[in-house]
């Protein structure tokens, strides 16, 4: 697998710039950012939310990561379905339900308050470090597999790598996930008013990115152990199935998607009849935008 290099932080003024455009121009309170591990999803809503600020908007911005479930409610999951569901990040591993109540408040300029999760503990952190928000005017939700669908039986009989193979042969673990991804999301989806994906050059970088975002969640904590490579590695092959969807099924599902490469950089696009040149992609057209 080829290495990539540590790219430097965030995107460039510009392209955050036509994000928060976007949100304004369509009115979408709720403006969603979806990506797979490690695209930048999370930089870019704060880069977003920072440049809202300056123009005198009140901006919130919430991750479906701060919904995981605790460590004991997955537990009681390992316990009673599947040893897998002990970890925590694919559908069936989050409190649907209280994300959106959060998003119903922030939406109607109620008081909100919403979990932190600390992916090195693996745990939520207690209440009196739950983040609070009074009222806000844009909403910038991210998450890596915001609005895709769920497959049907026949998708979910192979495995599709190892993992599958060796620790969920019946396909019991799929199976329940993918329930859950049909049943209990879309209520959620349903009020995300807009999406932009950030589509990577396929799954094959995801294990590399993954590890450069652990390297970094690491050296922001020292002293707190995360995963070495190998269990990153590991940890990517739970994702994989719903990551491969998402590439599937996301750019004709999006509002926008902004196509990167390999470094993580907007890849320029020339904007068909009904793109605009601001953004980029399928469904808009991606023109000029870098990373710095």
């Amino acid at each position: 697998m080829k290495r990539t290099s540590h790219p430097p932080p965030g995107f460039a003024p510009g392209f955050v710039a036509g994000v928060l455009d976007d949100a304004l121009t369509h009115d979408a309170r709720t403006y969603a950012i979806s990506g797979l591990q490690g695209t930048g999803k999370s930089t870019l809503a704060t880069q977003v939310a920072a440049l809202a600020r300056t123009r005198g908007l009140r901006a919130a911005v919430l991750s479906i990561d701060d919904f995981y479930l605790g460590r004991r409610e997955r537990q009681h999951l390992a316990r009673d379905v599947h040893p897998l569901l002990a970890t925590r990040g694919p559908p069936g591993t989050h409190e649907v339900a209280l994300a959106c109540e959060t998003l119903d408040a922030l939406h109607d300029g109620r008081p909100a308050r919403w979990p932190r999760f600390d992916k090195l503990a693996d745990t939520r952190l207690p209440p009196s470090r739950w983040r609070r928000m009074q009222a806000a005017d844009l909403i910038l939700f991210e998450g890596w597999f915001l609005k895709t669908p769920a497959q049907s039986d026949p998708q979910l009989r192979t495995p599709i790598n190892a993992l599958e193979r060796d620790e969920d042969g019946d396909g019991t673990w799929r199976r329940w996930c993918n329930d859950a991804l049909a049943r209990d999301y879309p209520p959620l989806w349903s009020r995300l008013e807009r999406l932009l994906f950030l589509q990577p050059p396929g799954f094959e970088i995801v294990p590399e990115w993954r590890w450069q975002q652990e390297q970094a969640m690491q050296a922001a904590r020292a002293g707190r152990r995360g995963m070495d490579r190998a269990e990153v590695e590991r940890f990517v092959q739970l994702f994989e199935r719903v990551s491969r969807r998402a590439l599937a099924t996301l750019p004709g599902i999006a509002e926008r998607t902004v196509r990167l490469d390999a470094g993580r950089t907007p890849i320029p696009m020339v904007p068909g009849p009904a793109q605009s040149p601001a953004m980029g992609g399928s469904r808009s057209g991606q023109s000029g935008a870098t990373r710095r």
